[in-house]
């Protein structure tokens, strides 16, 4: 049954997309569930409307956008990602993966393929965690790994609870029918941008990818006093930026490896009060720490917290582990079909390991899950210079949508 995408029309949808939390410098802020983000929903739920397709929102804000299939007793299969950003963020992050998922259904829908099961779009909640910590909690609590009770009561910055954020999403979709969580998927894909410079160098247009790395995220607070900058000698201090910077050092120690494997990184940062004139009495910061291998996540990672506790001199310290997550392998159905998919494509590709983390890392022990990568220029994400090219995005869109009516034929 041939498909073909359009392409102009994707293009056009990723342009639509990236106006909605422009930033100056080219970029996107769309943080989950913002007004932009809620925006990203309405339009494509309205064209959705338009061709007949239906709306599904579970409890935790993930919408499905529903194709039927001839036997409504099969379960659906599935391919998304989410639409919103880091502060700083790219066109292409998530929104990719959502919009490719979609012009598949409207291909498919253009083609007037009858499939068998039926074909969803979903766009998950709050993947990125910049407004709600941590990320990835849609797709998290829809697997059943995240409770939904603890995700709607996160609060972000200005003390709105993502539950209060989720109702204002209903709020936009009273025809919305309520999808339970946990509701069977047949198979679950993900296309995204590499986020990363394999691809592109290596001159292949797409990655079908194997598995994706692990991770262990801590919270360590150091907790000293406050003291007046100009009166207070350096013996009575409990300067509690001294403490983080040498618990910091200790860290980059621990992760440091030979071969550049390890990932290591602290993205977050809070000093108290931030007063010229006082003393450091309080530091906040986030510990992210990435590798394929679980031994080596299990041994590295319980040194954290005796590591700080002992570079720590003069102040207390606090380490909460906040995520946890095993390594990933794709293997099976999906990750076979769109091997299949990309191979009779005629584009360059490659097999790919991802260094990120994505929503569908939760679903592998659920259903056949599986990802595919494009290039992103320089392999630059996570930053407003992320760029993409159209036939790049067109090309993962094509083999998103071969590889769904692959896997309608194959599944039970």
């Amino acid at each position: 049954m041939p498909v073909t995408i359009d392409g102009q029309r994707l293009w056009g949808r990723i342009e639509a997309m990236a106006r909605l939390g422009a930033t100056p410098k080219g970029g996107v802020c769309r943080l989950a569930l913002d007004d932009n983000d809620i925006g990203v929903h309405r339009q494509l739920a309205d064209i959705a409307k338009r061709r007949g397709f239906r709306l599904l929102m579970d409890d935790v804000g993930n919408l499905f956008i529903r194709r039927e299939g001839s036997d409504p007793s099969l379960p659906p299969i599935v391919s998304g990602s989410h639409s919103d950003s880091q502060p700083t963020g790219g066109r292409f992050d998530g929104i990719f993966g959502v919009l490719a998922a979609f012009e598949s259904l409207e291909a498919i829908d253009d083609a007037d393929i009858v499939t068998h099961h039926a074909l969803e779009c979903v766009i998950w909640n709050n993947e990125e965690g910049s407004r709600f910590v941590p990320g990835c909690m849609g797709s998290g609590v829809y697997a059943g790994v995240k409770p939904l009770d603890m995700a709607k009561a996160t609060r972000d910055r200005d003390g709105i609870s993502m539950g209060e954020a989720i109702t204002q999403l209903w709020s936009c979709f009273p025809d919305a029918e309520r999808r339970e969580l946990g509701t069977p998927f047949a198979a679950l894909l993900e296309a995204h941008i590499e986020q990363g410079p394999l691809l592109e160098s290596g001159g292949e247009v797409l990655g079908v990818v194997t598995g994706m790395q692990g991770m262990r995220r801590f919270l360590i607070e150091v907790i000293g006093k406050e003291d007046h900058s100009g009166t207070t000698p350096r013996g009575l201090r409990q300067d509690a930026l001294v403490d983080a910077i040498a618990i910091i050092n200790a860290l980059h120690a621990l992760f440091w490896d030979g071969d550049d494997a390890i990932r290591f990184t602290i993205g977050h940062f809070e000093l108290f009060p931030n007063a010229w004139s006082v003393v450091p009495g309080r530091v906040t910061f986030g510990v992210d720490f990435r590798y394929s291998d679980v031994e080596t996540l299990k041994n590295l990672g319980d040194r954290v917290a005796p590591l700080a506790a002992e570079a720590a001199a003069h102040c207390r310290v606090s380490v909460n582990e906040v995520v946890n997550e095993p390594p990933v392998l794709f293997e099976g159905p999906v990750f076979e079909a769109i091997e299949a998919a990309v191979r009779s494509s005629g584009q360059p590709w490659r097999h790919i390991y991802s260094g990120a983390g994505h929503d569908c890392r939760f679903f592998p022990q659920r259903c056949p899950t599986g990802m595919l990568f494009i290039p992103c220029e320089k392999g630059i994400s996570h930053n407003e210079a992320e760029n993409a090219e159209p036939e790049h995005v067109a090309a993962g869109a094509q083999a998103i949508a071969e590889s769904l009516l692959i896997l309608d034929k194959q599944l039970p």
